[in-house]
């Protein structure tokens, strides 16, 4: 177990990409724990290098890799000088199954090694990584890249991570691991698996590693409670999420409704008891809107560790959302205009999905209606038995026809947005499908990117990630004095 104080504010891990490594490097030598995306880093893997690797930091992580070979085919296969041509597409991702081949592994696990060794570099303060739950065939491999470079932290939301502790435990010893997968149409009974060695993979035999604490994303104290007492494995603490926050929230408890303007409606079964959460004798941090000013307060006074900050993060020097999406948000929020609306259909998964309404993004209905439908990523795919008994995968996003063929029904995937393709648009790295036109971005942010302008200094336009921590720390203007609550090396 990774051992060191707590930490008062968690960076959130937002989108794909958006909390990259540049971000939680710059969250995490200020003292406060950085936490990197795990979702999609092999095709960001992939996607940087077939981009020339600007800078070097891919090629440079790649080469503390332990399995050189590995790290050697990888680039041989993705990795073009001085960068592929702006109208080119990325090459095909290799869409992964329940037994993923050694290439798909190799994407994985490197994926997660040289994000969270990048973030790492050059100080001795702790750094985490944050996956989604519902995302499982990526999770075993994914892990292990995540160890292998020293994560401190693993935190994981949108499900129920019942078995990722046991995992840990595991990987830690070097031994193979397995995940049960959630398949629609499956018996009770029935078990699918998706299993990973990771003795086979290092080829040389699995090293001992640190197991990293684990944190579950939870919404309420009966989620926690269950965690705490019935997952295969320690579970550390808990980030406890409100419906105001960015990305996905959980549904609404009881019958849905919807409000005038389309959103679902929560209430006070929705909010979480803290008192409940408290009496388990576990760390927590409470997350929805706690960057804003007296809140951190708020959260202690209940008893909370700290508090978990995503959107305005988001929206830093550091962050690798583009800086044109940056730029068009702060002046809307700078001038009143800018908001989150809790889309209750767009994303694949069924969970309400934050989305920032902007011209020209998935949020715009003639950007949406234009969109060639295709689902060439998979990240959001889900499992469902087929006649045969195997295993098939459909995602609502995909192309209609072929979504009811599989056995989905069309009113399923009314408003369905590919989140994959749009996650990966607003960090710079969308596709060019062959027809020419880019995929789109989908910008999500919490309720707080109605007045994430307030961190600017007079007269700027941007902000620094030290900017939110001054502001949310001290419930100060930003500020660039020495925090004496940094720990870093003399290099750092």
């Amino acid at each position: 177990m990774s051992n060191g104080p707590l930490p008062i504010i968690i960076q959130g891990g937002m989108g794909a990409g958006v909390s990259g490594w540049r971000l939680a490097r710059a969250v995490s030598r200020a003292g406060q724990l950085g936490v990197v995306s795990g979702t999609a880093l092999d095709v960001i893997l992939a996607r940087r290098l077939q981009l020339g690797d600007p800078g070097g930091h891919v090629r440079r992580a790649l080469g503390h890799f332990p399995v050189k070979a590995a790290a050697r085919r990888v680039l041989d296969r993705h990795f073009i000088p001085g960068g592929k041509a702006e109208s080119e597409p990325f090459r095909l991702h290799q869409i992964f199954s329940e037994r993923p081949n050694r290439q798909c592994e190799e994407l994985l696990v490197m994926g997660s090694f040289v994000e969270v060794f990048l973030a790492k570099e050059n100080h001795s303060n702790p750094v985490g990584i944050n996956y989604l739950e519902k995302i499982q065939l990526p999770t075993l491999p994914s892990l292990l890249g995540a160890m292998l470079a020293g994560v401190s932290w693993v935190l994981m939301g949108a499900g129920i991570p019942r078995t990722i502790p046991g995992v840990l435990d595991h990987l830690a010893a070097g031994e193979p691991v397995e995940l049960r997968l959630n398949v629609a149409g499956a018996a009770c009974e029935e078990e699918h698996f998706t299993r990973f060695d990771p003795r086979g993979f290092l080829e040389q035999g699995a090293p001992d590693l640190a197991r990293p604490r684990f944190v579950a994303i939870v919404s309420s104290a009966t989620l926690a409670g269950a965690l705490a007492k019935k997952s295969n494995g320690r579970v550390d603490g808990f980030v406890v999420e409100g419906f105001t926050a960015g990305g996905h929230n959980a549904p609404p408890r009881g019958i849905q409704q919807l409000a005038d303007d389309g959103q679902p409606v929560y209430g006070k079964r929705d909010m979480p008891d803290l008192a409940a959460i408290r009496a388990l004798g576990l760390p927590f941090w409470l997350a929805g809107s706690y960057a804003r000013p007296g809140r951190l307060r708020e959260a202690l006074d209940a008893g909370a560790a700290g508090v978990q900050i995503g959107t305005a993060f988001a929206y830093c020097d550091e962050s690798d959302l583009s800086a044109d999406l940056k730029e068009r948000v702060l002046a809307a929020s700078g001038a009143g205009r800018s908001n989150a609306f809790t889309d209750p259909v767009a994303s694949p998964t069924g969970f309400p999905f934050k989305v920032v309404p902007l011209e020209g993004t998935l949020s715009d209905d003639a950007a949406y209606a234009a969109r060639t439908r295709v689902c060439d990523l998979g990240y959001l795919r889900h499992a469902h038995k087929r006649s045969n008994g195997m295993l098939g995968w459909r995602c609502p996003a995909e192309p209609i026809a072929d979504y009811v063929q599989k056995g989905g029904t069309e009113a399923e995937t009314l408003g369905r947005k590919c989140i994959c393709n749009a996650l990966l648009a607003n960090v710079g790295l969308a596709q060019v499908p062959l027809a020419g036109q880019k995929e789109k971005p989908l910008v999500t942010s919490g309720d707080d990117v109605a007045d994430v302008a307030r961190f600017l200094k007079r007269g700027a336009n941007s902000y620094s990630a030290r900017d939110v921590i001054d502001q949310v720390v001290h419930g100060a203007e930003p500020s660039h004095a020495p925090d004496p609550t940094r720990q870093e090396t003399p290099h750092g």
